[in-house]
């Protein structure tokens, strides 16, 4: 195949950059590994981690677009009640974590329609179940990317623009492109949260996430995993009781917390509020998907929540930097976690009224695609990341280094994020770091590695830190990132120019920012503070 631009990764970051593209009139091959398109939102089955200001600004005009068509698809197509419809705002699962709590079919939904035009008009193609097993290098170029299926046949595309959307940077090692793993040294970065040595295999945890419904009077208890055993009796040395419990740290504090779990259980009014609560103290709730109090009386039976806590993050290895085999070993490992909580929830979970378990509980197998109820694909919380032309560093935008001064400012910014710096318990053993952020910018250099002159990360494999991935890691800071990326492609083959030289050139840049801002970008951000 040959292509204008090629997107390798078709996940939140790289749909973005296809619609950035396509908007621009350029020819798009997405490859994705997986039967759906959407990542984080739809096959690792993650509803969106946002912040507080979310529904005034903040984001990208097609996010928003993205959002407001997640909730047109309820609006059109779900029984709701009179009062949800009523909504401006209206949050479908009525979870805590985000203002827009929705399941995944109903992001893909989304955004399948926002590519079908391109599809029509045949200048978008899509290749699901491909991953790329080779990349063609001339000098600082990369000429082309072989991707191959499940079964083993391959698709070589060229194309003048190369983008790694992938959720692991994997293009990376593949086309030889400077990059970095898990955490860098203090020495290196200057970062205050940073170890004395650097640490590549010490990664964030990644989950394998999974949906639930509650069914009373019914008993959905199957066998025990095969490791449940193992699991059953696993605390890492830094949680204060066993990971199959309801018992773990606060992330902000580090404090011992007990969470609920009560499906089903009234709480009055929900707050979707980072900003002044994580959300997660009532576990139902945190990331429940459909709210069955949000419909007609009598239409759903129970509702659907999303278990992505930190009792299920998988803290044995790291995916990125171990032989093939070890990897396997992880990916297993993760979903004997998670399958064996499910089992625990059934089983062991304390109740209000002095028993144990929730038989009721019933996986949606059909709500996230699969034959088993797990989801798709893991939830991947970091990724390799580029040696690029700038790095953001933890000083950079920690409110305890900046204060009142704020984020640093880049004269070539192309967008705006903001979430606390969020990283989950990591393989080396360390526990939450979760400080508060200021709102930043995504400057363009954190896009350009530093050698290959005509690839462009596009997702959360960007020039970041260890410790800065974990507020630049979110769904519409990816999204941001990624619909830079496309535009930046598109506009260099247009005008004729390489990345470098809009980044270098004032000119070039604030013609290409001016271009974004059009498109519906916002490059900075009003007056607000952080948390």
């Amino acid at each position: 195949m040959r292509t204008d631009i090629l997107i390798v990764g078709g996940g939140v970051g790289g749909v973005a950059a296809a619609l950035a593209a396509l908007r621009r009139g350029r020819s798009v091959v997405v490859t994705e590994q997986y039967d759906w398109l959407g990542g984080q939102l739809t096959s690792q089955a993650v509803p969106p981690d946002e912040h507080a200001w979310i529904e005034q600004f903040g984001c990208t005009r097609s996010y928003r677009a993205f959002r407001e068509g997640v909730r047109t698809h309820y609006r059109t197509w779900h029984p709701l009640t009179s009062a949800a419809l009523r909504q401006p705002d209206l949050n479908p699962g009525l979870g805590r974590v985000s203002r827009l709590c929705h399941e995944p079919r109903a992001a893909l939904a989304v955004l399948e329609g926002m590519l079908a035009p391109y599809r029509s008009a045949g200048t978008l193609r899509v290749l699901t179940g491909h991953h790329a097993v080779d990349a063609h290098v001339d000098g600082d170029r990369i000429t082309a990317v072989t991707v191959a299926s499940r079964t083993g046949e391959e698709v070589t595309v060229e194309a003048p623009y190369v983008l790694d959307a992938t959720e692991l940077g994997d293009l990376l090692p593949l086309a030889g492109i400077e990059h970095v793993t898990g955490f860098e040294s203090a020495a290196e970065t200057g970062e205050p949260s940073a170890p004395a040595e650097a640490q590549p295999l010490n990664q964030q945890a990644f989950s394998w996430v999974f949906a639930i419904e509650h069914r009373e009077g019914e008993d959905h208890t199957t066998d025990a995993p095969d490791r449940y055993d193992f699991w059953r009796n696993y605390r890492p040395d830094v949680w204060p009781d066993r990971m199959l419990s309801l018992t773990a740290p606060d992330p902000r504090t580090l404090e011992t917390l007990t969470r609920t779990f009560v499906p089903h259980a009234p709480s009055g009014p929900v707050v979707a509020d980072q900003s002044t609560d994580p959300g997660d103290r009532d576990l139902w709730q945190f990331r429940r998907i459909f709210a069955r109090e949000q419909y007609e009386p009598g239409f759903a039976a129970s509702d659907i929540t999303v278990v992505n806590w930190p009792m299920i993050d998988y803290l044995p290895g790291p995916l990125v930097g171990v032989s093939d085999e070890e990897r396997d070993q992880h990916l297993e490992g993760a979903r004997q976690l998670s399958l064996s909580m499910l089992h625990w929830l059934r089983t062991e979970a304390p109740r209000p009224d002095g028993g144990t378990g929730w038989p009721g509980l019933r996986l949606r197998p059909d709500v996230m695609g699969t034959s088993d109820g797990l989801a798709m694909a893991p939830y991947i919380r970091e990724s390799r990341r580029i040696r690029a032309r700038t790095t953001v560093r933890e000083q950079d935008l920690s409110m305890a280094v900046r204060g009142d001064a704020g984020a640093v400012r880049y004269p070539d910014s192309v967008g705006v994020g903001m979430y606390r710096i969020d990283l989950h318990p990591s393989t080396g053993g360390d526990n939450y770091i979760d400080v508060p952020s200021s709102p930043f910018q995504i400057p363009l250099g954190a896009l350009l590695p530093a050698r290959t002159s005509n690839f462009l990360a596009a997702g959360k494999n960007i020039g970041t830190t260890h410790i800065t991935n974990g507020c630049y890691r979110l769904h519409p800071v990816e999204w941001n990132i990624g619909e830079a990326a496309g535009a930046l492609a598109a506009h260099c083959l247009t005008n004729s120019l390489t990345p470098d030289q809009v980044r270098a050139d004032s000119r070039h840049l604030e013609i290409f920012q001016s271009a974004l801002t059009r498109d519906g970008f916002e490059l900075a951000w009003p007056e607000v503070k952080g948390y």
